[in-house]
C-alpha cells in the first residue's frame, strides 16, 4: 500500500483525435476533465468513448505516471493532450504491468488488472512537439481493465497491489 495522487481524470465522451495529426490538434474542450469518475467492472469509465465497447474491455481504463512525463516535453500538459483517463503521482505505474491493483480515493477500491502499455500515438508530435511520440515510447502510461465497480477522485488516494504480475522467468 502506497500513498499516492490522483491529479487529474478525463472522461471523454468522443474521440478528439480525428483526421491526420499534419491538420493541426484538434479543440480539447476543459469539460472533458472532471473532478470525480464512475468505474463499472468489465466497461470502463461511465462516460467514456470506451465505455462498454468490446474492443476495448481490456484497455477501457488508461492510468500515467506523471513522474514518468519525459523532460523536455511540456511540463504544463494535461490529460486532455495524452488522452490517458487518470494522471497519477506517486507511482511508476508502467512497472504493474500483469498485476491486478487497487486505487482507492476514499469512496472503496476501485479494482484494475494492468494488461499493457498504451502507447503514444503520431498526435503526440502535434501535441507536444516534435519527438514527443518517440519520448513517450515506455512512459504513456497503461491500459487497464476494471474488475470492480467503483468511483475515483481527484486527490489523494491509496494504490495497493491485489495480485502482483505472474513471475516472467
Amino acid at each position: 500500500m502506497q500513498h499516492v495522487e490522483i491529479l487529474q481524470l478525463l472522461v471523454s465522451a468522443v474521440h478528439r483525435f480525428e483526421g491526420r495529426p499534419r491538420d493541426g490538434a484538434p479543440a480539447l474542450p476543459d469539460e472533458d476533465l472532471v473532478t470525480t469518475a464512475r468505474v463499472r467492472a468489465d466497461l470502463g469509465i461511465v462516460g467514456d468513448r470506451y465505455f462498454n465497447r468490446p474492443a476495448h474491455r481490456n484497455a477501457s481504463v488508461t492510468l500515467m505516471a506523471a513522474e514518468r512525463f519525459p523532460e523536455g516535453l511540456d511540463a504544463t500538459a494535461d490529460l486532455r493532450a495524452t488522452r490517458r483517463n487518470v494522471l497519477l503521482r506517486g507511482v511508476d505505474i508502467e512497472s504493474y504491468i500483469g498485476a491486478t491493483v487497487s486505487l482507492d480515493s476514499g469512496t472503496g477500491p476501485v479494482v484494475l488488472a494492468v494488461r499493457g502499455e498504451a502507447r503514444p500515438c503520431a498526435w503526440m508530435d502535434t501535441m507536444f512537439g516534435p519527438g514527443a511520440q518517440r519520448a513517450l515510447r515506455g512512459r504513456a502510461g497503461v491500459r487497464c481493465r476494471p474488475l470492480a465497480d467503483g468511483t475515483l477522485t481527484v486527490g489523494p488516494a491509496v494504490f495497493s497491489v491485489v495480485e502482483p504480475a505472474p513471475d516472467k522467468g
